[in-house]
């Protein structure tokens, strides 16, 4: 966020409680809860887990919100979450065509264009173009699957790992995670890009 975006943001607070409209505890309370307690970093740890530990990753997959709970997340907003795992074969990507259900507990809050019609509608259409808007250009033989989630079904993407990063710590490797590749439509970072 720039530093314009965040003085705004600021004022606003600001202007908002001044005039009793939020509560600062509850203000405070929420933004904890997203910076601490949810968002894309759990993912990504469930992620470097599932890349790490054979065994988490078939619970991971077979079990999903279950998984994600016995690592040290539970509750019932993990419950109904699916795990699908990218491969050399198969990417897999998430939309939501009728609203915008996204799985909250371990990547946040959704990405303003997540909700929006045009990704909505074209992911399930056309879902390489809108992989090659996001900067993602697969192979022509790797099948892309597009996962609908529902608010009884969450999915998340398992991405595949990148190349040497044998011997990462669960740490390390979280820190190549995005949002974006466990929705689908982006690749983990690179060692490289983990480096600058």
């Amino acid at each position: 966020m720039s530093s314009e975006t965040e003085r705004r943001m600021e004022a606003l607070e600001r202007m908002l409680v001044e005039k009793g409209y939020v509560d600062p505890a509850a203000l405070d309370a929420l933004v904890d809860t997203y910076a601490t307690r949810v968002g894309p970093h759990i993912g990504a740890h469930v992620v470097a887990t599932a890349w790490t530990d054979p065994g988490f990753r078939r619970r991971l997959l077979d079990v999903g919100g279950a998984a994600i709970g016995a690592l040290g997340h539970p509750g019932r907003h993990v419950e109904n979450i699916v795990a699908v795992e990218n491969t050399e074969r198969v990417h897999n990507m998430v939309v939501c065509t009728l609203c915008s259900c996204y799985p909250w507990a371990v990547l946040g809050l959704p990405p303003v264009w997540y909700k929006s019609p045009a990704y909505r509608a074209r992911a399930v259409a056309d879902p390489r173009g809108v992989l090659h808007d996001f900067g993602v250009e697969l192979p022509a033989d790797t099948a892309i699957r597009v996962w609908d989630s529902t608010a009884e079904l969450r999915y998340l993407v398992v991405p595949r790992r990148p190349a040497g990063t044998e011997g990462w710590s669960v740490d390390e490797l979280a820190h190549l995670v995005t949002r974006d590749s466990m929705i689908g439509t982006g690749l983990p970072r690179s060692p490289r890009d983990a480096e600058s």
